[in-house]
């Protein structure tokens, strides 16, 4: 083999493992929840007078600061991140935050921090039994928080309205969660095998489904898009949590294999939660589907997230 050959070789070895799956699937995803949110906000905007491209500017506008996150965040060394993440102890670390937005309250956002709490306490090896016993542990604390009146109203009538959604009770809340869920699975089993099509979801336009936008927007994508339509967004969805996931099985350090694989349990919940609860398999909280739903919070944070996987993966090569 010739020098030139060789250094050739050499160079192509050394360029850095770029996850272009990871970034085309983030690209298109985002691209999809745009429009979403123009189709579950137009009819609204129109009938209060309103410019209906509001929520299209705002959510753009999002997409391309969490798009430079993104890229900042990739091109960053997230390694220097891990003499910060060894000041504190685990637990306690993640036990306070999760304390604080559990009071606001905002219980969906307590769960995903929990599961991805969990998820990375086992990637780094926490006996199994110890994993049991916290599973437990945060049973009893749910269950005494129900008991106790920790929870607000809506919160326990969200509850009773999953496990039992066919209850006739007075209250106000349980009425309002049902009403809900039944106008989210309406809509998405209107939009059948292939959707009505982009704008066209009477559903959609008409604002039968309330914060249809945010934390029902795959309500939107069911109706207009279909059966087919509502595959391919979990699919991409599936493709970036797998990919994330990836980078956390290649990554050659601990540091970078802990960070990704929670990563991979807050995309992946997310999703799985959002959608859920649309369907009826899942109770409803407050979480947006990721890259979907209208936000600058969420869009921002699911970006960082693809960001720091995108920076494990490139610097995989290196010890």
């Amino acid at each position: 083999m010739t020098t030139l050959a060789r250094t050739s070789v050499a160079a192509r070895r050394n360029v850095p493992a770029f996850d272009f799956v990871l970034v085309l699937a983030t690209l298109i995803l985002s691209g999809i929840g745009v429009v979403m949110v123009y189709t579950a906000t137009r009819g609204s905007l129109l009938a209060q007078g309103d410019d209906p491209k509001t929520f299209l500017k705002k959510q753009g506008l999002f997409v391309v600061l969490g798009l430079i996150t993104m890229v900042v965040l990739a091109v960053f060394d997230y390694r220097r991140l891990e003499p910060l993440a060894n000041l504190a102890y685990f637990l306690i670390m993640a036990g306070i935050p999760i304390l604080l937005v559990l009071v606001q309250p905002d219980l969906g956002t307590a769960m995903i921090m929990v599961i991805v709490l969990l998820v990375m306490l086992a990637v780094a090896g926490l006996p199994i039994r110890i994993l049991i016993m916290l599973l437990v542990g945060t049973a009893l604390v749910v269950l005494v928080a129900v008991e106790s009146g920790l929870l607000h109203h809506y919160q326990i009538a969200r509850l009773t309205a999953f496990l039992n959604p066919n209850t006739h009770s007075n209250n106000p809340y349980v009425q309002s969660a049902i009403y809900n869920k039944q106008q989210a699975e309406n809509a998405i089993g209107s939009g059948g095998m292939f959707g009505s099509g982009i704008g066209h979801g009477a559903q959609t336009n008409l604002g039968y489904v309330p914060e249809q936008q945010t934390d029902f927007i795959f309500t939107a994508v069911g109706e207009q898009l279909g059966f087919v339509g509502s595959v391919g967004i979990l699919s991409l969805l599936g493709i970036i949590a797998w990919r994330v996931l990836r980078a956390a099985v290649r990554a050659r350090d601990i540091f970078g294999r802990l960070m990704c694989a929670g990563l991979f349990a807050f995309i992946a919940f997310s999703a799985f939660q959002n959608a859920g609860m649309t369907m009826g398999i899942m109770p409803i909280t407050g979480i947006p589907l990721p890259f979907v739903s209208y936000g600058g919070t969420a869009v921002l944070v699911f970006f960082a997230a693809v960001g720091l996987a995108l920076s494990v993966g490139v610097r995989r090569r290196h010890r």
